[in-house]
């Protein structure tokens, strides 16, 4: 087997004393393409920080391929929109360090304009970054991470804060771009429209519950054990669909009608929310499938 592009093996990170991650062994070989889920607060970004260098472990070791080129790209809800650049500036920024002339050669211009015209935005080469939608921010910061012509990309909730139709473009995307070879570690929230459809998945609650392939992981079991909650797994086009658990557990106060009512109203909204997940997964199943 070829040289992994990193290995962790027993990794440990903390904050003032407390650990946030603990015990973790990952590897990644090249052209992978790895989702990392967990509950807010898991350690998810900071174990992306740790994959990328930018954060020393507490204990364990973090092993780079030699000359490995990392691109990190964080959450949109981080980076301040409104610095006085535009969308080429910006990405002119993820230029190598080490250049000796401060302005832009004819030849990285012409590669600016390539990776715009190939995420398919060119024409927003000179709009001011705060003009843009949360989705053409996603596709500026790709844009200034691929400059740097990576062979690892990372990034930290690529789908937050946007609703289907983006999430989906993102997707594709993302899609093109393993295509092409790149290896790609991204972090979520979104286990159906976009965990289920990764080759691998890290379920991750400080330490490793599980990885796999998505049937493998995705499963109740491991799910409760990373959520702290009940969910079900359902099966739809052969893909794994997971859907809330929860359920009333007790009779609510008030006559019998009322929690007749009560419980048809809760079992009305249950399967509203399965049928829900069905729909928006069969949406990014059939968008997914349409790229292959």
């Amino acid at each position: 087997m070829s040289e992994p592009l990193f290995a962790l093996a027993g990794v440990t990170c903390r904050y003032d004393c407390e650990n946030v991650v603990e015990d973790v062994d990952l590897e990644c070989a090249a052209g992978e393409f790895v989702g990392i889920v967990g509950p807010s607060g898991s350690g998810k970004t900071t174990l992306l920080r740790a994959i990328a260098g930018s954060m020393a472990p507490a204990a364990g070791s973090v092993t780079r391929r030699a000359g490995l080129r990392v691109a990190y790209v964080p959450q949109v809800e981080t980076i301040d929109w409104s610095f006085p650049v535009t969308v080429a500036q910006c990405v002119l920024m993820g230029r190598v360090a080490g250049r000796r002339l401060p302005w832009p050669s004819a030849a990285e211009r012409a590669a600016v304009g390539e990776i715009l015209a190939r995420l398919d935005i060119e024409h927003l080469r000179d709009r001011h970054i705060r003009e843009l939608s949360g989705g053409q921010q996603q596709r500026v910061f790709l844009a200034r991470a691929m400059l740097g012509e990576p062979e690892l990309l990372l990034l930290d909730e690529p789908t937050s804060g946007v609703d289907v139709r983006l999430r989906h473009e993102i997707l594709h995307l993302l899609d093109d771009l393993h295509a092409r070879g790149l290896a790609i570690v991204l972090t979520t929230h979104d286990l159906n429209g976009i965990a289920a459809h990764l080759p691998r998945v890290v379920c991750l609650n400080r330490t490793v519950i599980g990885a796999g392939r998505p049937s493998e992981v995705l499963t109740p079991d491991i799910l409760e054990r990373t959520y702290g909650a009940s969910m079900q797994v359902l099966e739809h086009g052969g893909m794994p669909v997971v859907v809330d658990g929860f359920e009333h557990r007790h009779e609510p106060l008030g006559t019998h009608a009322h929690a007749t009512h009560g419980h048809e109203h809760h079992a009305h909204g249950e399967h509203a929310h399965a049928d829900h997940a069905h729909a928006d997964h069969a949406h990014a199943d059939h968008a997914h499938r349409s790229r292959k």
